[in-house]
């Protein structure tokens, strides 16, 4: 799992899982990403995902595996 903060420095990956911040967390696979920036991300993080932070969460997400393993 990865985790997607969102705190004092805005909405970003958290690879540490330890950052400070309200957290979201998504499944190391793209598809799960693309449906997670959907909406329920935002939900999650109780906010408003900005196109900027979408492009920046993608682009983190095509370097993931395209298929789910399980």
């Amino acid at each position: 799992m990865i985790r997607i903060v969102r705190g004092p420095e805005g909405v970003r990956v958290d690879p540490t899982g330890k950052a400070p911040g309200r957290g979201a967390y998504l499944h190391d696979q793209r598809s799960c990403w693309q449906a997670g920036l959907k909406g329920p991300v935002a939900r999650a993080l109780r906010t408003e995902l900005s196109p900027e932070v979408i492009q920046e969460l993608s682009a983190y997400a095509s370097n993931l595996a395209g298929e789910d393993h399980g």
